[in-house]
């Protein structure tokens, strides 16, 4: 079956079998590794991209149900050699160990942000409910949401 998919600014049309997850067809097809497997069920939220805008678990989705959609992965975050933001901040406030989260994280961070540009400690927490890290115990990562909701307060 044939996908037209625009990854990070990019347009990639490509034939996927219809059991294709969409977290195998960006790491797989598009080489954009990322997007991290983790559990395969959901779970963990290493696997978020952004769909449309929207947080989304790409373990769970199929490439065929995101035809025609626009996504975003940790590689389409930053500017060039300019970090997003919301990775600065992680990165300035120590919100990472390992690493292997941070994608998920950021990714479903920006879609909250969107939403609530200054959530509280309780909404941020809840917003990440779906993202697992295991070394960090998310204080940091906190931290650096709100110090980057701050920023963005400050700009308007």
């Amino acid at each position: 079956m044939k996908v037209k998919i625009t990854v990070n600014g990019t347009v990639h049309e490509r034939d996927v079998e219809p059991r294709t997850l969409l977290v195998q067809f960006l790491r797989d097809e598009l080489g954009l590794t990322g997007t991290k497997i983790g559990c395969d069920t959901s779970q963990c939220g290493a696997c978020t991209v952004l769909v449309d805008g929207r947080a989304l678990k790409s373990c769970t989705s199929l490439a065929v149900q995101v035809d025609g959609s626009e996504i975003t992965t940790i590689e389409g975050m930053a500017d060039g050699r300019e970090l997003h933001p919301l990775q600065q901040s992680i990165w300035e406030n120590h919100g990472l160990q390992c690493g292997f989260c941070t994608p998920g994280i950021i990714l479903t961070t920006a879609a909250m942000l969107k939403h609530n540009p200054s959530p509280t400690d309780d909404e941020i927490r809840h917003g990440l409910e779906g993202n697992i890290c295991r070394c960090t115990g998310y204080q940091n990562i906190v931290k650096a949401v709100k110090a980057v909701s701050a920023v963005r307060a400050g700009a308007d």
